[in-house]
């Protein structure tokens, strides 16, 4: 499981040019980090909220992936992002979850966190649903 989520990832150029990097894999669970680079933030000097988008919809994507059989894979059919708070701080770490595996559906969530060395907050909460597909 680990190697086929590792091995996607490594594919996707988005995230390649954000700099992120899958740091666990579990059934049902992906935390995906990515620093917050001088290109990824908006006029405020915080991370850009397409940032924490594009990385917690990829966590919740890879983490319905977990759940699927081999010959599976996954595409987002709708996301729903709150931004809660400014990303202010050294990376975001967003960790995705399965809520509910179907065959036809799958309900996922991602919680993202700015991480400081000090501390790490809760920034945006996106709840969404997976939609498996024949590889």
């Amino acid at each position: 499981m680990d190697h086929r989520i590792r091995s996607s990832f490594a594919k996707q150029s988005m995230m390649q040019t954000l700099g992120a990097e899958v740091a666990s894999v579990a059934p049902g669970e992906v935390v995906i980090t990515a620093p917050i680079l001088p290109g990824s933030r908006q006029q405020h000097d915080v991370a850009h909220a397409a940032l924490s988008f594009a990385i917690g919809d990829t966590a919740a994507g890879y983490a319905a992936l977990t759940v699927m059989p081999e010959d599976c894979e996954v595409m987002t059919a709708e996301m729903k992002i709150n931004l809660l708070a400014p990303g202010a701080g050294d990376h975001l770490r967003a960790t995705g979850k399965v809520i509910k595996p179907g065959r036809r559906l799958v309900i996922v969530t991602a919680e993202v966190h700015v991480v400081t060395a000090k501390e790490e907050k809760l920034i945006a909460l996106l709840q969404g649903t997976m939609v498996p597909v024949t590889a």
